[in-house]
Order: C-alpha cells, then structure tokens, then sequence
C-alpha cells in the first residue's frame, strides 16, 4: 500500500469538515437562524456581558465582520449593546427576551444535529476520535512547530520540492 492509495489526513479532514459544516448550517436555518448567529448567540449566552472584542475572538472572526452581525442581530431584536460605562470605546453585548428564544430553538438544532451525526457511534470511538482531532490541532498549533520546519531537514537537498523556493527566471 502507497502512502497514495488513500487521501492524505488533512484533505480528508478538510473534506468532511465542509461537509459537516455545510450540513450544520443548514440544520440552523431550517431553524431560523445561521451559524454566525448561533455562535454569536452561544458566545454572549456562556458569558454574561462580553465585549465586541472578546466576543470576535471567542467566535473565530474579524471584529468588522462581528459588528455586521451584530447590527443584523439587534436590529431583529435579538441582542442589546450598550457602552461600557468605564471605557466608551468598548460595547457590552446582551440578549433580549427575541434572542433568548431564539437561542433555544437554535440550540435545540444543534443538539438534534449532533445526535444525528453521532448515529452508529459507540461513546468509546467518540471520545477516541475527539483525542485525535486533539492531537492533529495541537500539530497544527504547537508553537515549536515553526522552529521544527525551519530546523528539520538540515540538508537542502533532503527539502521535498513544494517547499524549496522557486527558482528565479535569470538570463545569462
């Protein structure tokens, strides 16, 4: 067997991952929402009062892209931001009675969701397959990981092709 017989790790983690995504999002529509609304939703609902900037960084995106949501959101009635009384330049987000409803329904897709894609799964290979997922972030994430490719191979002829500079068009 090649290691070509089968597609590598990433692609086929990134392959489901859409799948999956996409798949989910739909679920949250069918509901009534979208996934940057439950997450928003989730987000402010797990802390009591975030900031925009916390809150940007608890959901994964730019803080331009957030403040979108957010004017989409409170003008639904979904959510509330008001300014924090001790530095004006930071807005403190919460959800109305709208977005505590809606915070159900949606987290009742979710969980519907997530008992679907759980169907067939023994509890044993779950929690064996959330410390893989596990292992290939902190891969992707361990901060000596740079210094590792920078270090390893020694030899620049041990470098596989992909990640040798290109060669430059000179003439003679």
């Amino acid at each position: 067997m090649t290691p070509f017989d089968r597609p590598p790790v990433g692609m086929n983690l990134a392959r489901s991952a859409k799948l999956v995504a996409q798949a989910f999002d739909a679920a949250l529509v069918e509901a009534g929402g979208t996934l940057p609304v439950w997450l928003t939703l989730l987000s402010v609902k797990s802390r009591e009062l975030a900031n925009q900037r916390e809150l940007a960084g608890m959901i994964g995106i730019q803080g331009a892209t957030l403040t979108h949501h957010l004017n989409a959101m409170e003008s639904q009635g979904l959510l509330t931001r008001r300014r924090n009384p001790e530095n004006r330049r930071v807005h403190q987000v919460a959800l109305t009675d709208a977005g505590e409803a809606m915070f159900e329904k949606l987290r009742t897709a979710a969980l519907a969701f997530d008992k679907r894609l759980r169907a067939g799964l023994p509890d044993e290979r779950l929690a064996e397959f959330a410390e893989v997922l596990a292992v290939l972030r902190a891969n992707v994430d361990a901060p000596s990981f740079g210094r590792l490719l920078t270090a390893f191979p020694g030899d620049k002829n041990d470098v596989p092709p992909r990640s040798r500079k290109p060669a430059r068009n000179v003439k003679s």
